[in-house]
C-alpha cells in the first residue's frame, strides 16, 4: 500500500464499510447506510473515494442506476509502516489506519465472546497466547510465514470444494482468523 492509498482508506467510516463489504459481501450506499446508522449521501461519497483508491468496485449487472451495488476488490493489501514512520505526511494516516484496524481485530472478539454460540462452536474456537517464546527477527518472521502458509492451504481447500459447485456442509460458518505476533520489550528495557 503506498501513501496515496494510505491517505485514501485511513478514515474511520471508510474502513468500517471496507470491512463490512470483506465480511459480508457486496451492498449498497443504502443498505451499509442503515447497518452503520449514517447518511446515505455520506455513505456514497466514501464508497467512491474507496473505489478511486482501488478499494471496492461497482458490482456491474446488479441493481439499477439509482441502486449501485458494491464489492471490495479481492486484493491482498501490504504495509510496510516503516515506509511512513518517518513521513510528517502519512504519519497521521498510519496511526489512524493501524487503531482501526486493532479496534476491529478487538470488536471482533468482544462479538465473539459475547455471542450466544452452539457448544461445538464455542470449543472450536480459541483465543490463544504464547509468552514463552524467544525469537531472533528471522525466526519470528519465519513463524509469521508458516502460519500464513497453514491459513493459505485451509483457505485454498475451503475455495476448491466451492469452485467445483461441492455444497457447503450445513454446519459450515464464515471464520475470522486473527494472528497477532510481534516482540515485547523486556522489564529492564521499559
Amino acid at each position: 500500500m503506498d501513501a496515496r492509498s494510505l491517505r485514501g482508506v485511513a478514515h474511520p467510516l471508510r474502513m468500517r464499510i471496507l470491512e463490512l463489504l470483506r465480511l459480508d459481501g457486496p451492498d449498497t450506499a443504502t443498505g451499509l447506510g442503515r447497518r452503520l446508522g449514517e447518511n446515505t449521501g455520506t455513505v456514497s461519497w466514501h464508497l467512491r473515494h474507496l473505489a478511486e483508491h482501488g478499494f471496492i468496485e461497482e458490482e456491474t449487472g446488479r441493481g439499477t442506476k439509482r441502486e449501485r451495488w458494491w464489492r471490495a476488490v479481492r486484493v491482498a493489501h501490504r504495509l510496510d509502516t516503516t515506509e511512513f514512520r518517518d513521513d510528517p505526511d502519512t504519519r497521521g494516516a498510519l496511526s489512524l489506519y493501524v487503531h482501526e484496524i486493532v479496534q476491529q481485530h478487538f470488536n471482533r472478539v468482544v462479538s465473539y465472546l459475547t455471542e450466544d454460540w452452539a457448544p461445538e462452536w464455542r470449543d472450536a474456537g480459541t483465543l490463544s497466547q504464547w509468552h514463552d517464546l524467544r525469537l531472533t527477527p528471522t525466526q519470528l518472521a519465519a513463524l509469521n510465514e508458516e502460519m500464513e502458509q497453514v491459513v493459505a492451504r485451509h483457505r485454498a481447500a475451503a475455495q476448491s470444494g466451492a469452485d467445483e459447485g461441492t455444497p457447503a456442509p450445513p454446519e459450515e460458518r464464515p471464520v475470522v482468523v486473527q494472528l497477532q505476533s510481534f516482540p515485547r520489550k523486556e522489564r529492564h528495557e521499559r
